[in-house]
């Protein structure tokens, strides 16, 4: 059997489901502390991951992430790996003809987004044809409450790991952004 680091992750909630996983001051500097038990995050990451299979999000297909570091961040990561899909960086500077391109190049199928970053997606979004989910979180997104209780852990077929499974981005203020496509395997 493949296993991915979703798998990883839960095979650590099964030992230690009550300890705390992560602990986060907000952004923007309010202070105010979240924490997370590593059940709660698994939980939260099942929720995203039926989410994104609910959508008709396929494995292998890639998902933008174009959210500040937080917990809603590492929630994505965490979702989209279950769900099998590629989890592709979005820088959060970049401007709306960066974003077109990175949408259309990287094939991006979905995106989660914060939404301090309204403008700048539904301008780029609009010239990705293949981009046909868009998920808005963060402070400024409407929040639906709680949610339902949590799913079992989604279980789609295992995948072997392939380049096309795993897409890190080089960026810089200076050129753009380029694929680097690859997978480690120990």
């Amino acid at each position: 059997m493949e296993y991915n680091l979703a798998d990883l992750f839960e095979s650590v909630v099964d030992v230690v489901p009550d300890r705390e996983a992560l602990l986060y001051v907000d952004h923007p500097g309010t202070g105010a502390e979240r924490r997370l038990t590593y059940a709660q995050l698994d939980a939260a990451a099942n929720r995203i991951a039926h989410h994104f299979v609910d959508a008709g999000l396929r494995p292998g297909e890639h998902l933008g992430l174009h959210l500040y570091n937080g917990i809603e961040y590492l929630q994505t990561v965490l979702g989209a790996l279950k769900a099998r899909l590629v989890p592709v960086n979005v820088n959060y500077r970049y401007v709306k003809e960066e974003l077109v391109y990175l949408y259309r190049d990287a094939d991006l199928a979905a995106l989660v987004f914060d939404g301090e970053f309204d403008e700048r997606v539904a301008a780029a979004s609009a010239q990705a044809p293949a981009l046909r989910h868009l998920v808005r979180v963060g402070p400024a997104a409407v929040s639906p409450g709680p949610g339902p209780s949590p799913s079992p852990r989604p279980r789609p077929p295992a995948r072997p790991c392939a380049a096309s499974h795993h897409v890190p981005r080089t960026t810089s203020s200076s050129s753009t952004p380029a694929a680097r496509p690859g997978c480690r395997r120990g």
